[in-house]
């Protein structure tokens, strides 16, 4: 077991334990942020063949080379080709084919003219200036070579990557299962929602914003309710959770009072403790723990705590576990709008709103930083680390910050 590790430390030694879960085919309308398991290489050009770009006539570009507006040129109309028909005719000289847009470019057609910049009757079509070789020709593979790489292995499915693999005819695409994550939450004072409150109750909160967190991660979160401060009670429902998913996440019981039996309980399944407590203000304390290969991760009962320690700590071995190639938090210089006037003897994680107003990127601190203070995180997109040994901090003061994303 570590103790007290920096939050940096916690974070490398959570990833470097943890590996993505296993492999499924999944029919491609369905896989709108699934993580692509493996290299997607083209088999195929795209297009598969030279096309149009838009309706026009497309013809041979040597016929063009003196017209002019006081020399034009016509051509004769051979044929019309729309999109999906194959041309029937080679064009020779002073012969032109009207071709609709994506309709492939008949042998001997080496330029396509728009409607718009041509005169036209049923029969004959006239220029009144030359063309290049290629002009408004979209060639074969101009899209995509055969070969090349589209996409590497552990990509999230975006737009762009559902269209490459639909170009490419996969309907199932190989993807990463989705990770299923419990949400556990401890302590006797918790009471489910629709009750009202008797005096010393308070709602589960954290086992919504946890559920949020997972849902946007892209993982399946399987709730678990709550149990009161008992050993036994929590291993119990620890069993099961890490029977049913693959990774755990506990609310609660995490620090270092006589109701907080989090790591007492893991320790009581079975499970190793990585690490007891980071570094960091608010998220200080939480405790990892692993059995078997899975992953324990308790985090505080404070609702702003248990969020932080999530984005700082956990945020990027689940994404490991989700098979992303993407885990490491990205982090870059961020501006505080005003001024903070608390010393930070921790390291202290400050949330808020980014603002782009002045050309570089700002964080307006949202009104409370406290532990508790789940209200405060309505909207925050943005946070910034205020280093260990830091007394109050001005605006304009240059830190170190991430995005709140998933």
């Amino acid at each position: 077991m570590k103790y007290k590790l920096t939050y940096h430390e916690a974070r490398k030694l959570l990833l470097e334990t943890v590996q993505p879960v296993g492999t499924e085919h999944v029919p491609l309308a369905e896989c709108t942020g699934r993580i692509l398991a493996g290299e997607l290489v083209a088999s195929s050009d795209v297009p598969p063949f030279d096309r149009s770009p838009f309706d026009g006539y497309v013809l041979r570009v040597a016929d063009t080379v003196n017209a002019s507006r006081e020399n034009p040129v016509t051509f004769k109309i051979m044929e019309e080709i729309p999109a999906s028909c194959v041309p029937t005719h080679t064009l020779g000289a002073g012969e032109a084919s009207k071709i609709l847009t994506g309709a492939p470019i008949p042998p001997g057609g080496d330029a396509v003219i728009p409607f718009e910049h041509a005169e036209f009757t049923d029969s004959t079509v006239t220029l009144f200036k030359p063309l290049r070789s290629g002009e408004n020709i979209v060639r074969k593979g101009e899209d995509i070579r055969q070969g090349a790489l589209l996409s590497p292995c552990g990509q999230r499915i975006d737009a762009g990557l559902m269209g490459s693999l639909a170009g490419q005819n996969i309907a199932e695409p190989l993807v990463y299962r989705r990770v299923r994550i419990g949400i556990l939450s401890t302590g006797s004072e918790l009471i489910e929602l629709g009750h009202d409150l008797p005096l010393g109750k308070i709602h589960d909160t954290n086992r919504y914003s946890m559920a949020a967190l997972v849902s946007g991660l892209g993982a399946e979160p399987v709730l678990y309710g709550s149990v009161p401060d008992n050993v036994e009670a929590i291993a119990k429902a620890m069993e099961r959770a890490l029977s049913e998913c693959d990774v755990l996440i506990t609310t609660g019981g995490v620090s270092v009072g006589d109701y907080d039996l989090t790591p007492q309980s893991m320790e009581r399944i079975g499970a190793d403790i990585l690490v007891h407590g980071v570094d960091l203000k608010p998220g200080m304390a939480c405790c990892y723990a692993v059995r078997d290969g899975k992953l324990l991760c308790g985090l505080s009962g404070n609702p702003a705590s248990s969020i932080t320690n999530f984005y700082v700590v956990a945020l990027p071995a689940l994404k490991r576990l989700c098979g992303r190639r993407d885990c490491e938090t990205r982090e870059f210089p961020v501006t505080l709008a005003e001024r903070f006037g608390k010393p930070s003897p921790a390291n202290r994680l400050l949330r808020g709103y980014s603002d782009f107003s002045s050309g570089t990127i700002k964080l307006r601190l949202s009104t409370g930083q406290g532990n508790v203070m789940i209200s405060s995180l309505i909207g925050c997109d943005l946070a910034a680390i205020v280093p260990a040994g830091s007394g109050p901090i001005e605006a304009g003061t240059v830190l170190r910050g991430f995005f709140l994303e998933l």
